[in-house]
């Protein structure tokens, strides 16, 4: 019975970290674009 518990609980546990890991990713992309569009100037470089 425990160890059903427990392997329950290591899959929600990893279920939650892979979910987790995704959203960081998105978050980390979404800045780059973010960052990228803003330091942007109108005149040309050389």
């Amino acid at each position: 019975m425990i160890e059903d518990v427990l392997t329950w609980v290591g899959a929600l546990l990893g279920a939650t970290m892979l979910i987790v890991m995704a959203l960081g990713s998105l978050v980390l992309d979404y800045t780059d674009l973010r960052g990228g569009r803003t330091q942007r100037t109108d005149t040309p470089t050389r």
